[in-house]
């Protein structure tokens, strides 16, 4: 009952729609603020007008830059909480899980188990590929991201969770009386926020596959386990991992991290095997853990308002 928690707040087409742009425009515009002005000024103290995301990560600095870009979501979580609470006067629990309060445990579960699984195969490709990596760890730098990625990082992917497969779940299933469109539309929602991501750029649209396929796969978690907690875990334990282990000049993340990858990017089996073999893997083991059932009505039945639930049980 997930997607139904959407009616405990008000509902109307309209609120989502201005709910929506505030939140666009306290994320992408009000956010990228401090950014966009320390990047000015830096670029007319030294002349240079850097366009992609390595150049103003040399220009400003790994560290500032990195924490100037997780402050956006910051600002767009806040917006989306602001959204919440007072234009659909909805409970922050309700937009977070159907459960009677938010299960820290499935959060930790998912968050470790993901990031146990990351780590082993970050450390298996540098095993088997020691050519493409440089170590690049510098103590100071180092626990200076570390600070940042531990504290920005879990608002950066809950703030991506909540608007997506929270607000924007619950609006859409509202509105499209069923499961199955809220769940590809996020995901392929999700899959596009990354469209001009560097790493786009660099290896093609190809990679898509993989974004797309992660949206998905956290759209399964959210609907299946009737909230956002597994949801909020892994995603939050695959931006850290991904920020304190490993960095490239073609990445989103251009961090202090320990090691460098230093290869030719190309779509290969990190792109696929994810999706297809590491991602329906993980959802076997939940679903044991969890005793999920009933798949199909889960993620493609229809959503009833609470009124004509009352009044299917009287009849």
């Amino acid at each position: 009952m997930y997607i139904e928690q959407g009616y405990k707040g008000l509902n109307e087409l309209w609120r989502y729609a201005v709910g929506v742009l505030i939140i666009f425009i306290g994320w992408q515009f009000i956010g990228a603020g401090p950014l966009v002005l320390i990047l000015l000024a830096k670029a007319l103290e030294t002349g240079d007008y850097p366009t992609d995301v390595a150049s103003i990560s040399n220009l400003l600095g790994s560290n500032l830059f990195f924490f100037l870009a997780l402050l956006t979501f910051v600002i767009g979580f806040l917006a989306l909480y602001l959204t919440v609470k007072y234009l659909h006067k909805q409970s922050f629990r309700s937009l977070s899980t159907s459960r009677k309060s938010i299960d820290w445990k499935r959060v930790f579960f998912t968050f470790f188990l993901w990031a146990v699984i990351s780590v082993l195969f970050i450390g298996l490709d540098i095993f088997i590929s020691p050519d493409d990596y440089v170590y690049n760890f510098q103590p100071g730098p180092f626990l200076v991201l570390l600070l940042i990625a531990l504290i920005l990082i879990p608002i950066q992917t809950s703030f991506e969770e909540y608007f997506l497969r929270g607000y924007l779940m619950q609006g859409l299933g509202i509105a499209a009386k069923n499961r199955w469109v809220p769940l590809l539309g996020t995901s392929l929602f999700f899959g596009l926020l990354h469209i001009f991501n560097p790493e786009v750029a660099k290896i093609g649209y190809g990679v898509m596959v993989f974004y797309i396929g992660t949206g998905l796969f956290l759209g399964i978690l959210t609907l299946m386990d009737e909230g956002l907690e597994l949801a909020l875990g892994f995603h939050a334990a695959n931006n850290l991992t991904a920020a304190i282990l490993v960095t490239a000049e073609w990445t989103a993340f251009q961090t202090n991290s320990i090691y460098k990858d230093i290869s030719e990017p190309e779509i290969g089996w990190e792109v696929f095997a994810p999706v297809f073999i590491i991602y329906p893997l993980m959802l076997l083991i939940l679903s044991k853990k969890y005793g999920w059932t009933n798949w199909k009505e889960r993620l493609t039945g229809k959503v009833v308002p609470p009124s004509d639930l009352d009044n299917i049980s009287k009849n």
